[in-house]
């Protein structure tokens, strides 16, 4: 049986809310559009939106056309940080993935922009544990249309998501798929289900799951 471990990314695999807010600021600096400051709070109370809700979140005074483009133009900078400088790993993201790759396919899917996974594998070096990656940017759906996508395109025959907040645990049941709480996250969720207090915890959790 095919089995995969799709995973969210911020609160799951990294927080990176600092660096986004720190690259963001820099992008703000430069645009003639606005002159708001945003702190690393603003950014972990809208961690995990998709980018079109994130960017009404944070400049509600805005207009579209100036949302998408400050958008366009912030996201951009963002990718280029963070590709070079990284973010804050929690402990032992590595040594979970080439653990789990010995077994299960992995992916990642986020409601992020395009490039920004691929920031994350390039600057670690974590591409060789990733089999396939899908975000909002690629395509504008949900989350949980684009785990459904994940798992039907690489013929998944048994799924689970793992992800921090409760939108993720929502996004997994529109998919059909199982779920864990990376709990050391961003939220908490309000049904009962297995969790992991730090990533080391996921390989016996999911044995558990699969057993």
């Amino acid at each position: 049986m095919k089995r995969g471990i799709i995973f969210d990314m911020d609160g799951t695999l990294w927080d990176a809310s600092e660096e986004v807010a720190h690259s963001w600021q820099e992008a703000i600096q430069a645009s003639t559009i606005t002159d708001k400051v945003l702190t690393k709070e603003d950014f972990m109370r809208v961690m995990g939106k998709p980018m079109d809700e994130l960017i009404e979140a944070l400049f509600p005074e805005l207009s579209k056309a100036e949302q998408n483009q400050l958008l366009e133009d912030c996201c951009k900078v963002e990718n280029a940080y963070l590709r070079e400088k990284g973010a804050k790993l929690y402990p032992g993201i590595e040594q979970m993935l080439a653990d789990l790759k010995k077994e299960y396919f992995l992916a990642i899917v986020s409601n992020c922009q395009c490039g920004y996974i691929e920031a994350f594998l390039e600057h670690y070096g974590f591409g060789k544990y990733i089999d396939d990656i899908q975000c909002f940017g690629m395509n504008e759906v949900p989350k949980g249309e684009n785990i459904r996508l994940v798992a039907e395109r690489n013929h998944l025959e048994d799924a689970v998501y793992v992800g921090d907040i409760q939108g993720d645990y929502d996004a997994s049941k529109a998919a059909g798929v199982k779920f864990i709480h990376a709990a050391y996250g961003f939220g908490e969720i309000e049904d009962e289900v297995p969790r992991i207090e730090k990533p080391l915890e996921l390989k016996e959790v999911i044995q558990k799951i699969w057993s």
